[in-house]
């Protein structure tokens, strides 16, 4: 059990590490969340019509019968699309980001836990499999949110995502297949 809670605190931080490179300074994902000059002119648009939610545009209104939302579908065909995440206002308070980064934290490291726990069930987990198991952990994280929305929504940032789920993981499996593997 220590073994498994200290390779998760450890794996975790790593991919946690990680993420915040990406993030930040090798700025990976700055074609999903790039700059416009006309911000300002949008949010204006934005605060005066929406309330706070997610929209995908052009979309049938709720309750619309199948045939209204195919004819709006097809109508759409070939022309502008948006998907917005709006909020009313843009929580700033580095009491929020640490909690934020704190919870982030704390969900890498029971991801790992996790991984350790199914690990732990393998008598003969050596290095390699450990590694490999990391690695296709990343990529099951990777299929799963970012390539499966990537699929529906063309996202900006699939390849940062991919190099995540390999990167961070790879970090991961490099220490627990040392930790875990030792005999």
């Amino acid at each position: 059990m220590k073994r498994a809670l200290l390779g998760s605190i450890v794996g975790g931080l790593l991919i946690f590490l990680w993420q915040t490179l990406s993030w930040t300074v090798l700025d990976l994902h700055r074609p999903a969340q790039d700059y416009t000059p006309k911000q300002d002119s949008i949010m204006a648009v934005l605060n005066a019509t929406l309330t706070e939610g997610g929209y995908l545009m052009p979309m049938a209104p709720k309750g619309a019968s199948m045939d209204e939302t195919r004819a709006k579908m097809e109508a759409s065909v070939g022309k502008p699309w948006a998907s917005i995440q709006y909020h009313r206002s843009l929580n700033a308070d580095n009491n929020q980001m640490y909690m934020n980064m704190g919870r982030g934290y704390v969900t890498t490291v029971i991801m790992v836990w996790l991984l350790c726990w199914i690990l732990a069930k393998s008598n003969r987990a050596g290095f390699g499999t450990i590694f490999l198991a990391c690695i296709f952990t990343g990529l099951i994280v990777f299929i799963n949110v970012p390539y499966t929305t990537h699929i529906w929504y063309q996202t900006f940032d699939t390849k940062a995502h991919l190099v995540d789920a390999l990167a961070s993981w790879g970090l991961c499996g490099l220490w627990l297949g040392y930790w875990l593997g030792r005999k």
